[in-house]
């Protein structure tokens, strides 16, 4: 039975990073938050091909992984920027 587990959990891993690798190519990091959910599902679909013994659990979670590794902690671009000290918060 942990041998069983143990499997699934690889599984699963692979599948996770296999996900991480087709964000990171496919440039919808730069996307609209709308597209990358719609290119989210479609690629969650093609990963539950990719690996059926993935149950559906395991799809909707690394769905919810998918779209927050597409949410930066700290937000990028120009209007998310300290333009001087001045404008850095305070701890």
């Amino acid at each position: 039975m942990e041998r069983d587990i143990l499997s699934k959990e690889k599984l699963l891993d692979r599948a996770r990073d296999e996900l991480f690798s087709h964000v990171n190519r496919c440039g919808v990091l730069a996307a609209a938050e709308e597209d990358q959910r719609i290119w989210m599902d479609e690629t969650i679909d093609y990963i539950g091909e990719r690996y059926p013994d993935l149950s559906d659990v395991d799809l909707k979670g690394l769905h919810e992984i998918g779209i927050r590794f597409c949410k930066p902690a700290i937000a990028h671009g120009a209007g998310n920027t300290a333009r001087k000290l001045e404008d850095a918060t305070v701890a």
